[in-house]
Formats: structure tokens, sequence, C-alpha cells
């Protein structure tokens, strides 16, 4: 069993076959799937997909690319929908310094904005960080430790930052990148840090894994990341699904 915990299926590369796409993943071995928003209509939709599908959980939120448009009222109905029953978590929400789709400013001022009414509602963060590692940690570490505080989705980050970053109770996801020859630093990342503070994604429809790549990712291609990282960790993929399984249960509170 495995599940993917970071998916974009609101999305209209999935709108001819995503009945089909889910029939692929159920009978593949995933048992879950966690579908992220991303601005106020995604959500709307992540929520409505997760009452149509049992599969399905939901996160709410807005994206750094979205800071400049993200109002106060928006926010408000984004609140709303996150007290629907399979809505758990709040994202994704972040910085991205790398697209600069939004102002700096606004991205900073929406992320923090977001940690707190998240903080507020009990709910742990998906967090999206993009070539923005020091400012999301500073403003990370504001938020102070505690358990259950969220997850850095596809993360890009060096060993030592995800120790740090899982010191202060956050979980690490690890995407279809590690199966890029070339993607040496989350290589590490998935060989090193500990089993029970891992999560594992597909960021579909972006990042198709290695044999996929250059296709459109699914929630299926999830078994090629948790076979890497059972290769890099000289472990059975057995390990590795039941382990980052148990671990989104934790985190997303799937039963």
């Amino acid at each position: 069993m495995l599940i993917d915990s970071h998916a974009h299926l609101d999305m209209k590369d999935f709108d001819k076959d995503r009945e089909e796409i889910l029939k692929r993943a159920l009978e593949g071995g995933i048992t879950h799937i966690v579908t992220i928003g991303i601005d106020l209509e995604s959500s709307l939709e992540a929520s409505r997909l997760s009452k149509e599908y049992d599969c399905i959980y939901a996160a709410v939120g807005c994206h750094p690319h979205n800071a400049d448009t993200c109002t106060p009222e928006i926010l408000d109905r984004i609140a709303q929908i996150a007290s629907e029953e399979k809505v758990r978590a709040w994202g994704e929400i972040g910085l991205d310094f790398f697209r600069n789709r939004s102002a700096k400013e606004n991205q900073l001022k929406i992320f923090e904005r977001q940690l707190k009414i998240a903080d507020s509602l009990g709910l742990p963060v998906v967090i999206h960080d993009r070539e923005a590692h020091e400012d999301v940690i500073s403003i990370l570490k504001k938020m102070g430790k505690g358990e259950k505080k969220g997850v850095i989705h596809c993360f890009s980050g060096d060993a030592d930052m995800a120790s740090e970053l899982i010191d202060m109770g956050y979980y690490i996801s690890i995407p279809g990148t590690v199966t890029y020859n070339k993607a040496y630093k989350v290589k590490k990342v998935a060989s090193v840090i500990p089993l029970d503070r891992m999560l594992i994604e597909t960021d579909c429809p972006f990042l198709a894994p290695v044999p996929k790549r250059g296709k459109r990712n699914e929630p299926l291609f999830v078994t090629y990341t948790a076979g890497e990282i059972a290769s890099l960790r000289n472990t059975s993929f057995e390990e590795i699904a039941a382990a980052t399984a148990a671990n989104a249960k934790t985190l997303f509170n799937i039963a």
C-alpha cells in the first residue's frame, strides 16, 4: 500500500480520464491520494473531489504564485472550506523566488498569514519552497516547534536543512525527481533522513519519475519513487511503502 501525499487532481490535465487514472492507482496499490489546492477555485475543487471519491483527501490554500491576488476575503473563504470533513491540511503555501510570479513582499506576507490561519485551525501545512530556503526556515522558526507541523513538499534542500526541519516537527516529502540520474542532492536526502519522517509524492501532473519522465505524471507513478528510495536505502519496497503510508496517515489524520 502507498499514499501519494501531494497531487493536483483538479487540474485540466486530468479532465479527460480522471476516473481511469484513479482506477489505475487503486489497482496498483495506491490506497489514498491527497489532492492540493493552490487558490480558491482549486481548493473548492479539491474538497469536492474528496467528497466524490473515498480514496481522496484534500488540502486547501493559496500558492505563492498567487500571492499578489490572494486577498483577506479569499483566505476567509478558504478557511470555510478547511472546515469540511475530508480537508486535512492547509496548503500549498510557501515561497517561490525562482519563478517570482508574485512579488516577494506579497509572498512573504501571505505565507506568514496562512501559517497563522492553519495554526489557529489546528491543521498541518503543506509547504512549497523553491529558491527560498533561508526565508522559509526563518519564518517557520517563528512558528515554533511541535509535532505534526506539516510537510515540506517536493523537498529541494540538502540533508542538513532536512534535519533542521525535522527537528522543528516537519516531514520531508520526496518527489519523483529522486529517480533522475543527476539528482544527487535529493538522492542523498532520501537515503539518510529518518524513515519515520518521510513522505512520498508525485506532484502530478508534474515531475514524472523515470521511466515516465517527460510524460504526464499520475498517482500510480509514486511506485517508482518508492522503488528508487528502497534501492538507495538498501531496503525493501514494502518497508518504504508501509512507513511512508503510515506517516501520511499520521500527518493527514487518515483512518
